[in-house]
Formats: structure tokens, sequence, C-alpha cells
């Protein structure tokens, strides 16, 4: 040490450093919260702006009549991408630098994709299945192995109401990887059904009794025509073949009250659905 910093050193007051750190700390602890309470700031407003403006590309997607599916399936995309730039903007805000940030966020984005590979295929999925609708919001379906109402297409699941009014999340890649039934994807159904009758019946009367009812039934199109024919000679019955066509909404209340209607008009008309019968043949051996 030379002979002036030995000056200086002596020279200096050493008992201000406490009030030096004391005032640096302060400047420090200011500067810092400025900096937390801007960050908050952006973040609360932010996350105010991304719901008007996910709430306002809805009403315009509305009023351009868009797909409900794909509606959806875009504002929440468009959501998930505003927040991963809020998220940025909070920590530019925080002083941290955005660039370098942006290269980890990249390189920890593809550590973590190469983790949820099961989620990525979800969100391709997802993709799928809004460029090729094999459903939209609205329909029944039965996929994966659960059948319901379809209430939402997300990034990576799809909303299902059952008809006992449970909530099933599916993921997507699951129902991609399965088959599809579509129950709402034309407007019109058959109504299969199989009516047994006595081998005693006469089959012009029970032909003729079933097409009046089909008859009566407005709900019932006339075409396609109904199919009506005898289809079986089963064990116990001769099986009728009853196939009416439908709209699809008027399916189940169709097929429930033209079953209950020809238990009925069976009765009345004294037509018979046999039980199940068995011939029983009894030997008898005769010892010597």
């Amino acid at each position: 040490m030379n002979e002036e910093t030995t000056n200086k050193a002596a020279e200096f007051d050493w008992t201000k450093v406490p009030e030096m750190l004391q005032e640096k700390g302060i400047d420090l602890g200011l500067d810092l919260g400025i900096k937390v309470l801007t960050a908050l700031a952006i973040f609360y407003i932010g996350r105010l702006v991304i719901r008007m403006a996910v709430r306002g590309l809805h009403k315009v997607m509305q009023r351009q009549e868009v797909d409900k599916t794909l509606e959806t399936f875009i504002c929440n995309l468009a959501n998930a991408a505003l927040m991963v730039v809020l998220v940025i903007a909070v920590i530019g805000a925080l002083g941290v630098e955005t660039t370098s940030f942006i290269a980890i966020f990249g390189a920890a984005g593809l550590a973590v994709g190469l983790a949820l590979q099961g989620s990525l295929s979800n969100f391709a999925s997802g993709v799928l299945i809004v460029l090729f609708r094999p459903y939209r919001v609205g329909d029944f379906i039965e996929a994966a192995g659960i059948a319901g109402t379809v209430e939402q297409v997300q990034i990576l699941t799809t909303v299902l109401k059952t008809g006992d009014n449970k909530q099933i999340i599916v993921p997507n890649s699951q129902i991609m990887n399965s088959i599809i039934t579509n129950y709402s994807a034309n407007d019109t159904r058959r109504i299969d059904m199989v009516i047994g009758v006595g081998y005693d019946d006469d089959l012009d009367k029970v032909r003729a009794t079933i097409k009046d009812l089909i008859e009566a039934d407005d709900r019932i199109l006339a075409e396609p025509a109904p199919l009506i024919a005898v289809a079986e000679l089963a064990d116990s019955s001769v099986n009728f073949f009853v196939r009416p066509w439908v709209k699809s909404s008027d399916f189940w209340a169709v097929k429930f009250n033209l079953t209950e209607a020809i238990k009925k008009r069976f009765d009345n008309d004294n037509i018979t659905f046999p039980y199940p019968q068995r011939d029983i043949h009894l030997y008898k051996q005769f010892e010597d």
C-alpha cells in the first residue's frame, strides 16, 4: 500500500459506514418495491385486458357464426398465448433480461415438451378435432368408452356431459385414437326393433297392426319407408324386424313410445308374446 492510499484510508470516516449502507439499502428496497408494484400492476391490468380481448374475440366469432367447436378452441388457445406474453412482460418489469429469459424459456419448454409428450399429443389431437370436425359442440357421441353430449373442445381435453348429468373430461388423444360414434352427425336415424310373436298368430294381422301404429305416429318419417318384415323363425317365436326412420332428436322418445304402444295393442288384439319354451321328453326304462 503506497503513502497516498494510506492517507486516504486514514482520512475516510469509518463511522459513516452504517449510515451509507442504510441509505444504499433503502435505495435498493425502494427500487425493488417499485419494480414489484409495477410488475403486479402489469399482471392484474394484463389479466383484465386478456379477459376483455378473449371476450371480444368470442363476440366477433359469434357474429361471424363461426362453428362453436372452433370458437371455443381458438379462444382457449388465444388466452394461453396471451398469458405467456403477460408472464414475460411481468418478468421484464422485475428487471430480468427478457432476451436471455426467452432463450431459457425456450430451452425449458423443449425439456418440458419432451417430459410431457402426452400433453403434446393431446394438443395435436385437439388441433385435428378442430380441423376435421368428427364432432362438434352439442353432438352426442361415443368415444374412448364414454357416451355423452359434447360441451367443450379444449386445448388438451374434450368435456362431455352424460345422460345422468355427469361431467367427464376426456383427453383428446384418447378420443382420436378410438372409434368415434357420432349419433348427431345426421338429421335422421333408424330405430331397430325385434318383435317376437307366437307361431299360432296371424302374421298378416301382426304386420297390419304394427303398420297402423307406425302410421299413427307423426314423428315417424314416411321416407325412407319403414321396414316391417318376418326375419327369423326362432326357437319360441316368429321375429319381425321393425325399422322406422325418425329425426335424430326424436329417436329415444319414439322408440320408447312405440314399444309401449305395441305391447298394449297386441294385448288388446290377442297377439301373443311367447315365452321361451323347451320340450322335455321322459323315457321310461324297463328292466328285465
